[in-house]
């Protein structure tokens, strides 16, 4: 029956049985791809949350946006290795996209 839901409905559910665990720290990857504006923003506010309440999240993205919106560090990476390391008070779109176009 899931399969039949919409893409932001199947990651609601998938996002919900994680947050049941007792998880500490989880591992994102493009976690709102394919999903409508109003499920996204959900999403992230569920996500910002559970950082919020002490947990950890490592959450991997290829839109600037959602990266500033949630997380506190971003890692800029090339060719599977990290050249830079931005923290959340050195976090502005300019120099995120300087750094990810960066040889």
């Amino acid at each position: 029956m899931i399969r039949l839901l919409s893409g932001g409905n199947q990651q609601k559910i998938v996002v919900s049985k994680w947050l049941r665990s007792d998880m500490k720290i989880m591992l994102l990857d493009e976690p709102t791809a394919g999903v409508d504006i109003s499920s996204k923003k959900e999403l992230i506010a569920t996500i910002r949350k559970f950082t919020n309440e002490g947990n950890g999240a490592i959450f991997v993205s290829s839109e600037l946006q959602e990266l500033m919106a949630v997380c506190d560090r971003i890692y800029i990476l090339k060719k599977g290795r990290i050249i830079n390391e931005l923290r959340h008070e050195e976090i502005e779109s300019e120099e995120v996209l300087q750094n990810a176009v960066q040889q």
